[in-house]
């Protein structure tokens, strides 16, 4: 099931930490991808399904450099047929010693509409990558070219991504703590639970910055704390 604006629209304001939440509450405990920030401060969350691309270990004798005059190659094919709007995502063994990509390739997802690219690997020219205002996630720069570590051998498949399972239009969110990964068929209801926690996180912080202690009310274990919850979403529409 396709993505609706209005899913899109409320998981573009909420953090991946609520959503990390409303997660755990199900029993999904590992959608965190590991050890991947964002080359430059997101400008805005990152919001799209999942399109996946996976390496495995190279082998040399398969992986020469002119495996890239092939157009069908996975790399290549992957950056030129991933949908706009949805989230290049790259499994890359969580090596980081050898390029997933590198500016062109990224910057060729951008002008195609992507809406971001995750790796839990690395991106050569990262500055170049960084600059491009452009959702880009990674474990750190990797100056090698991909060849001497990954082979590309499959798109759009089941894949690991920094210890977490991505399958193929999973909702992929991104800001500026990380990547969580909501599997597709809840992420609407998940969306709605994590606007209506972050009402009640803005409320929260608004009483403790007036002074107020945490307990009994994060969590609202006092009923008073519900009430005046209420009273304060009158006064501000939320």
């Amino acid at each position: 099931m396709a993505l609706s604006p209005e899913t899109r629209a409320h998981l573009r304001s909420v953090s991946t930490a609520t959503l990390a939440t409303a997660l755990f509450k199900r029993g999904l405990y590992h959608q965190m991808i590991q050890d991947v920030l964002p080359l430059s401060p997101p400008k805005h969350s990152m919001v799209g399904e999942a399109f996946t691309l996976r390496y495995i270990p190279a082998r040399e004798d398969l992986n020469r450099i002119d495996v890239f005059r092939d157009p069908a190659h996975p790399q290549r094919h992957g950056i030129e047929t991933c949908p706009p709007g949805m989230v290049f995502v790259i499994d890359s063994r969580k090596d980081a010693r050898a390029a997933s990509a590198g500016g062109i390739l990224v910057t060729r997802l951008m002008r195609r509409g992507v809406e971001g690219v995750v790796t839990d690997g690395g991106f050569r020219d990262a500055a170049e990558i960084a600059a491009l205002g452009f959702p880009a996630y990674h474990h750190r720069p990797s100056a090698p070219t991909n060849l001497t570590l990954h082979q590309a051998v499959d798109v759009n498949v089941p894949i690991a991504c920094g210890d977490a399972p991505v399958w193929p239009g999973d909702v992929m969110v991104g800001d500026a703590d990380g990547v969580i990964v909501i599997p597709a068929g809840i992420a609407a209801e998940i969306a709605a639970e994590a606007v209506e926690m972050t009402a009640y996180e803005d409320f929260v912080i608004e009483r403790v910055q007036a002074g107020a202690a945490t307990v009994g009310l994060y969590p609202p274990t006092d009923p008073a704390n519900l009430t005046a919850f209420a009273r304060w979403r009158e006064t501000h529409g939320r």
